[in-house]
């Protein structure tokens, strides 16, 4: 499997996840089937239309590879049918919003990188392509976006991007690589959900 096969898979499984997990919070709002779909493609795609539009790649790919499209609304549209199940699984949700976090890490990075963005500017492009999503299905559903609260969460993608940013400088970019960065902020983001790792908050005014 080339470098362009196995970023096009990984693109697309972090679509379905995310789109999973943003039809899961919309589920539980009890939005109707267009509100499920809609803020599922939001949650999925979102982060890489900014990404796209960030680097100057116009149409943006969710919109250019009906792939894209097409993945996260399918994704979106079983959740809303079987809900119910996934009601009870909202371990799963977390993990798969993990798995979907460290993919996309990698491939923002990847990509803004290939853009010829600085290493810097390609770290925080990647951070936000991983968060983007996540931010706007929070938005829709009138929650404190997770990125805004103590969770270890934008931390964990953006030292996922760090580490893309070295692996690229050091001409380490295969499947294996990158697989195991996106593999880093998985655990990075599940390890601190279950010690309850959090960034620290400014104290109360007494």
């Amino acid at each position: 499997m080339n470098i362009s096969t196995a970023l096009l898979l990984a693109d697309l499984t972090g679509v379905a996840v995310f789109a999973a997990s943003g039809a899961s919070a919309a589920v539980a709002k009890r939005l109707d089937l267009f509100g499920v779909v809609f803020v599922g493609f939001v949650a999925a795609l979102g982060g890489g239309i900014f990404r796209d539009l960030v680097i100057d790649e116009a149409p943006p790919l969710a919109f250019a590879d009906w792939r894209y499209a097409a993945t996260a609304a399918v994704t979106a549209a079983v959740v809303f049918r079987l809900h119910p199940q996934f009601a009870r699984l909202r371990t799963t949700v977390l993990v798969l919003d993990a798995a979907g976090l460290g993919l996309f890490t990698v491939t923002g990075t990847l990509k803004a990188l290939d853009a010829q963005v600085p290493a810097v500017g390609a770290c925080v492009i990647g951070m936000l392509t991983a968060i983007g999503g996540g931010l706007g299905r929070d938005l829709l559903t009138a929650e404190i976006p997770v990125v805004l609260r103590r969770e270890i969460y934008a931390v964990a993608a953006l030292a996922g991007a760090v580490l893309v940013a070295v692996l690229d400088a050091l001409g380490r970019t295969n499947a294996g690589w990158l697989t195991a960065a996106a593999a880093f902020v998985f655990l990075l983001r599940l390890v601190s959900l279950r010690r309850r790792w959090s960034a620290p908050v400014a104290p109360a005014r007494p």
